[in-house]
């Protein structure tokens, strides 16, 4: 457009003017929109965003539950634990802060490398493990430097305690930090959280969800670099719920110690309620150790222990019953129509298919009829009468007494064992069953299989003729437990032989007899063979499941027991992994761990003499070890130095001899 005059400018100017208005005020009215737009429906966002500049909320991790005994004593419960945390988006310089840390509390190179780890692996804003189980003067020198700490955080939390430690090592089992592929299925907070524990194993891990309990939260306000000012508001956790078992805390120490250093599984019930009152496998870990994390050192000394630590032998330990089996092979003799009277002639031998089947006593017996058989441990009696039998009618008798079975309680991994019959040996191998198997599977050998647990919950049934089941929960609902489709009096039949087997002098186990007045225990040893008896084995006098073997070759001693004989209420079983006898070993520990339910002062007292007789055994050996050392130093110096060595004769400690009596 062409400016002829004044009035032409003006107008020209006017147009611009307005445009470049209307476009100042169309952006101002965009602004203003939009500046509406987040004050009115945006406002909860940004709010939101401002608030998490301003306010820091931290998850505070749920006390777990305790586990307490039948009498209240707690088995499990937490202890205060100071920690130190880190969180690393709040850090200027990681390498720094750890060096200041390091002045005042000790870290290792593993730690040191396991903190940068955990930085660079999970997000900022979760807290890093710095420290844990700190004593209270480091907690207390960390706490006056953190203005020169920023995103260093003294923490006072709770650590899962056991005070019985390896005693309850196998029952309880332990906690243990949740692992990566544990988060990433349930994306819980908690999960990546120091100090967070969860079960990991044994009623720890069964009863996970109740004694986890709920997390609570706390809300912070924090300046710019991160650090607390002030405390806004706090949602307590609510701790996990008290599990009471009906162990007895007491007895299951006390059979702790008796064990010693055995390798060994003690299962205690109550006859009548099925109540589990002692449920122990040692050696065992210590519970404690696992929660606070265990080295790579302790760890393969755990696993390469050829006495199985880590193993619950009480329902994961499978074992030959030995002639704790004869009652189950007795009951099927009797229920198919043999009268206790009848018996059969015992040399030592049982020959059958061209095979010489031995019975423990090399000279036989004699006459025997059931009860012998059983109080006098006969292999011939059972030999005899249980290839008339048959296998299917023994098994069918076992399995009513829970032989076989696996039952409903809150532990990991039970293992159901193996009650043998011709269509489990069809199913499993293909193959038909033979007449000879029926012979070793009568005393208890052969296939047979049997868990501790299963092995005290027969001898229960035994006791109290009824269906029993055993229970770890006190509280739980009370089952009616129905008769055992099994005639009374056969049950008083071999309840009676039982009682034999310990109180009267023909039985073979003597020795474990109570040395408590008016109260006897009727039981039943046996003796489970780990490998085959050869014919050179036994030339060689018989020594073939003892001493002069290796300690893995040996038999397994075994017992089982119930008490008052009069008015059966404890029923027990005891399996002591190669200890050779039933009578000599296990007979004598049944006989003291029932003394403590009846008598716990005379308990307490013979066992403070036998933990002192071993004290002094072991010195005696560890002074002749060091004596021979000593010996042999000097005989390797003087070789060494061109002469001869002197005549030197180390004084020998004679070797222990296998105990007396029938080898049961």
């Amino acid at each position: 457009m062409t400016i002829k005059s004044e009035s032409d400018r003006e107008q020209v100017f006017s147009r611009r003017a307005l445009f470049i208005g209307a476009v100042q005020g169309s952006i101002g009215l965009v602004l203003a929109g939009r500046m509406a737009y987040l004050s009115v429906f945006e406002q909860e966002k940004y709010k939101l965003l401002a608030e998490d500049n301003r306010v820091q909320v931290r998850l505070i991790p749920p006390r777990r539950g305790w586990i307490v005994d039948r009498n209240g004593k707690p088995l499990a419960l937490n202890r205060p634990d100071y920690r130190l945390e880190l969180v690393s988006e709040q850090v200027d310089d990681l390498d720094t802060t750890l060096a200041q840390i390091a002045q005042v509390i000790t870290l290792t190179p593993e730690d040191l490398a396991r903190i940068r780890k955990d930085v660079k692996r999970l997000p900022g804003y979760v807290p890093v493990e710095i420290a844990k189980d700190m004593p209270w003067d480091q907690f207390a020198a960390v706490n006056v430097r953190l203005p020169e700490l920023p995103g260093v955080q003294p923490i006072r939390g709770f650590a899962r305690y056991y005070p019985d430690g390896s005693a309850v090592g196998h029952l309880l089992g332990y906690v243990g930090t949740p692992t990566r592929e544990q988060f990433l299925e349930t994306k819980d907070p908690l999960y990546v959280f120091p100090g967070f524990r969860l079960g990991k194993d044994g009623i720890e891990k069964m009863l996970d969800d109740p004694l986890r309990g709920k997390a609570g939260a706390r809300r912070s306000e924090v300046n710019a670099r991160g650090r607390i000012i002030r405390d806004l508001e706090t949602v307590d956790d609510t701790p996990g719920k008290t599990v009471k078992l009906t162990i007895d805390r007491d007895l299951q120490a006390y059979a702790a110690r008796r064990l010693g250093e055995e390798s060994a599984s003690v299962v205690i019930m109550d006859c009548w309620t099925g109540d589990v009152l002692c449920q122990l496998s040692m050696p065992a870990f210590d519970p404690n150790d696992f929660s606070d994390g265990i080295s790579h050192t302790e760890w393969n000394t755990l696993t390469n222990d050829e006495r199985h630590p880590l193993i619950n032998k009480t329902v994961q330990g499978i074992y030959p019953p030995g002639s704790t089996f004869k009652m189950m092979t007795a009951l099927a003799i009797l229920n198919a129509g043999f009268l206790p009277s009848d018996g059969c002639s015992c040399s030592g031998r049982y020959y059958f298919g061209g095979h010489a089947f031995h019975c423990h006593k090399r000279g036989g017996h004699g006459f025997v009829s059931m009860p012998a058989g059983i109080y006098q441990s006969c292999d011939t009696y059972f030999y005899h009468y249980g290839k008339q039998v048959g296998i299917d009618a023994i098994a069918a008798t076992a399995r009513k007494f829970g032989l076989g079975q696996e039952f409903d309680l809150p532990l990991p991994s039970q293992r159901s064992g193996i009650v043998p019959d011709q269509a489990w040996k069809m199913k499993r191998y293909d193959q038909k069953w033979l007449p000879g198997e029926t012979l070793s599977c009568a005393i208890g050998q052969g296939y047979n299989a049997t868990t501790p647990l299963q092995l005290a919950v027969m001898t229960a049934r035994i006791a109290s003729g009824l269906q029993v089941e055993p229970n770890l929960l006190a509280g739980a609902r009370r089952k009616n437990f129905k008769p055992l489709d099994v005639p009374v009096e056969h049950l008083a039949l071999v309840r009676q032989a039982m009682s034999d087997v310990v109180n009267s002098p023909r039985g073979t186990a003597g020795r474990a007899r109570l040395p408590v007045p008016a109260v006897h225990m009727a039981g039943k040893t046996g003796t489970a063979q780990v490998r085959r008896i050869t014919a050179a084995d036994r030339r060689r006098g018989g020594k073939f499941g003892g001493l002069s073997v290796p300690w893995k070759h040996r038999d397994h001693a075994l017992f089982v027991a119930f008490a008052p004989v009069e008015a059966p209420r404890y029923a027990m079983s005891i399996i002591v992994e190669h200890g050779i006898s039933g009578s000599g070993t296990a007979g004598p520990i049944a006989r003291d761990i029932m003394t403590y339910l009846f008598a716990p002062e005379v308990a307490m007292k013979n066992l403070e003499k036998l933990e002192a007789d071993w004290a002094e055994k072991k010195r005696k050996l560890k002074a002749d070890q060091e004596y021979r050392a000593m010996l042999a130093a000097r005989a390797a110096a003087q070789t060494a130095a061109g002469g001869t060595p002197a005549a030197t004769t180390a004084a020998t400690p004679p070797a222990p001899t296998p105990a007396a009596g029938t080898g049961e």
